[in-house]
């Protein structure tokens, strides 16, 4: 097993995650990444996920992340109130992406005035078409990708950054609106929880349940190390890629505490990130 690499697989987010859960080999050969929000889909979207998130062997995660609802130059939304009390046109993807799940959440949970427009094959057709004039923005962009893809944007102040979806602000945002902020209400504060813990989980990985105690404390130890390492550090730091792990332990105990949420509440979570 030292001997030799295991493989990665990353490919179609869902598909992975399905196929790490029940059909690859058990023996630490294989690793999985996807999308943050995978691990809870059972929870709030369970009739695609044929997995239980809690029993991934988790390796942990490079870092956490913060979704931002944001608007272009073009857009006469320049801040969340304004996207409470008139019309804003949002780009999506499909119901599992961010950029879908968090219009839907604001529109829910806030009264936010977003009509989605869902079926863009990626976020840089969004950000196109935002560009564009065709939609006002998106809802669920990486804070991590906008700096590395949009840098000018920052730099100039053409778009409008409304509000962020994490579990605490980021230090490099202080200026933006947390959600959680916004609302008093514990339960549609709890619902929120629900669908903004995924960004603590960050960009996570995963090998299938079962595999070998040695196995999974061995691909432990090479993560953890290897997210320590300065060439590495110096190479993301170059890149402007953030590096702030979360370990094995740590991605499964956030898990665990999510899945002990009561159904109830999970079923509203789940509707108010539905149509």
């Amino acid at each position: 097993f030292l001997g030799r690499k295991p493989t990665l697989w990353k490919s179609g987010g869902l598909r992975a995650a399905n196929y790490l859960f029940s059909a690859a080999p058990k023996d630490g050969s294989m690793i999985g990444t996807f999308s943050r929000s995978i691990p809870t889909m059972p929870l709030v979207t369970p009739q695609d996920a044929h997995f239980d998130g809690r029993k991934f062997s988790w390796i942990g995660s490079m870092s956490s992340d913060t979704s931002l609802c944001l608007t272009g130059a073009k857009s006469k939304v320049k801040t969340f109130h304004d996207m409470l009390t008139m019309p804003v046109v949002m780009g999506g993807q499909f119901a599992a992406a961010d950029s879908d799940i968090y219009a839907h959440l604001y529109k829910n949970i806030f009264g936010a005035k977003i009509k989605l427009v869902s079926g863009y094959p990626g976020t840089n057709d969004i950000t196109l078409a935002m560009e564009r004039g065709e939609v006002d923005g998106i809802c669920g962009l990486s804070w991590g990708t906008l700096k590395v893809a949009h840098p000018d944007w920052i730099k100039n102040k053409s778009v409008n950054l409304l509000v962020q979806a994490a579990l605490q602000k980021d230090p490099e945002l202080q200026d933006v609106p947390l959600a959680l902020d916004l609302i008093d209400d514990p339960q549609k504060k709890q619902i929120l929880y629900i669908n903004f813990a995924p960004q603590q989980i960050g960009r996570p990985f995963a090998a299938p349940p079962g595999i070998p105690a040695d196995r999974k404390a061995a691909l432990g130890k090479a993560f953890d190390e290897t997210l320590k390492d300065p060439a590495l550090v110096a190479e993301a730091a170059k890149e402007k890629m953030d590096i702030a792990p979360m370990n094995g332990r740590e991605v499964s105990e956030l898990l665990d505490k999510l899945y002990a949420i009561p159904p109830d509440v999970i079923a509203k979570a789940s509707k108010a990130i539905a149509e």
